[in-house]
């Protein structure tokens, strides 16, 4: 049944991906409306996919890729969602429905088998730890997406070849307001997600530190971030500079994901 469900919002995702298409052309205001609607269902359907997948796998479904990915695409919709309830950032939506359909696409090409949890992973700490980082991610995807948007409204400006992105896009200083917001709730849970994970290892294998491939890569990540938290909340850091910066810790949040899974052996390796 979870399955079955996973197709539905997958189909979901992408009416919703498209209409915001439609609608970053046209800026019809009532198909913008409906895009919102639609996106919003796939967040629900989402919800009920992952809970129904809970029950039939007898555990937190965040254990093999098809589930990380679909989690990580349900956090970055969520999160997007929790923000829109506070801000409106213009267009913001069309970019995150796209980057939530491609992981969809990504999930929905992993195998889907239910296995049963290698002894590591039967803990509680399972869904404290990864549901925390994962949720930290999904904020940093959007200050990603926030970074690459204001590359593209900068590039037009700087050009004076005002095109398709430049009456679609926000402000330069809006989308440097959305990059604070989104790294300051996202920056605390990625470092609450590395303590949760240290505590869990301190239980599971004897130490809080093993210097295993994804464990040195999240530190390094978590370097990154923590580097551009400093920059702009003391140094000031603003604009171009962050954005960039935003971009690259992110590109580290997906090789930790993805990257040290496939391409370095260590501990945390059952997650293929």
């Amino acid at each position: 049944m979870s399955s079955l469900l996973f197709q539905i919002s997958f189909f979901i995702y992408f009416l919703a991906a498209t209409t915001y298409m439609v609608f970053f052309v046209s800026q019809n205001a009532k198909v913008r409306k409906v895009a919102r609607t639609i996106f919003l269902g796939a967040g629900l359907c989402h919800t009920l996919t992952i809970i129904l997948r809970y029950f039939e796998a007898g555990h937190t479904p965040i254990t093999s890729q098809h589930e990380t990915v679909s989690f990580f695409a349900w956090s970055v919709a969520w999160c997007y969602l929790s923000f829109r309830w506070r801000y409106t950032v213009k267009n913001f939506g069309t970019f995150v429905s796209l980057l939530t359909f491609c992981l969809m696409l990504l999930s929905a090409m992993a195998p889907k088998t239910i296995l049963p949890l290698v002894p590591a992973l039967q803990s509680w700490w399972l869904p404290v730890h990864a549901s925390i980082a994962i949720v930290a991610d999904g904020f940093l995807a959007l200050a990603c997406i926030g970074g690459i948007m204001y590359l593209l409204q900068e590039r037009e400006i700087k050009q004076k070849r005002f095109g398709l992105f430049y009456s679609r896009l926000p402000s330069l200083d809006a989308l440097d307001k959305l990059n604070h917001h989104c790294l300051s709730v996202g920056f605390p849970l990625l470092t609450l997600g590395i303590i949760t994970g240290s505590v869990w290892a301190k239980q599971a294998w004897g130490a809080y530190w093993h210097w295993d491939p994804k464990e040195t890569w999240s530190l390094i990540t978590w370097f990154l971030y923590a580097a551009l938290v400093h920059q702009r909340f003391t140094v000031g850091w603003r604009g171009r500079r962050a954005a960039i910066m935003t971009i690259i810790a992110f590109l580290s949040v997906l090789f930790t994901l993805w990257g040290v899974t496939y391409f370095l052996d260590g501990i945390h390796t059952y997650a293929a």
